[in-house]
């Protein structure tokens, strides 16, 4: 081969060498974000992750007074209910009719003198 053409062989070699080289500096250069950006990012996460445990936490606890709430209703209902049938049966027991059935059975006399009404 004559001087030229190894000249140009070497300089096209070179020159391949030069690129290669400019490539890596370009791509270890480069990056996304930079440390601080990575660090807002990551507490930014955090508090939304926070903030979406925090409102399944007190949507739980509602639905736990809530459940509690109708508990109780129902009980104080049952016990309106049991409260009125004995009201009724208290006003059936002291109605007159029954009191002069049991008078007459114990054997009581029920004359018109004796028996004072008391409202």
């Amino acid at each position: 081969m004559s001087n030229l053409a190894r000249k140009i062989q070497q300089d096209h070699y070179q020159h391949q060498e030069e690129k290669q080289s400019v490539k890596k500096v370009i791509k270890q250069t480069k990056s996304l974000l930079s440390p601080g950006e990575k660090i807002i990012g990551i507490a930014f996460v955090a508090i939304i992750c926070f903030g979406g445990v925090k409102i399944v936490s007190n949507q739980a606890e509602i639905y736990q007074v809530n459940k509690e709430i109708q508990v109780t209703q129902n009980a104080v209902n049952s016990i309106e209910k049991s409260n009125k049938e004995l009201d009724t049966q208290v006003k059936n027991l002291s109605s007159f009719e029954r009191l002069r059935e049991v008078a007459g059975k114990l054997g009581l006399d029920f004359s018109k003198d004796s028996v004072k009404v008391v409202h």
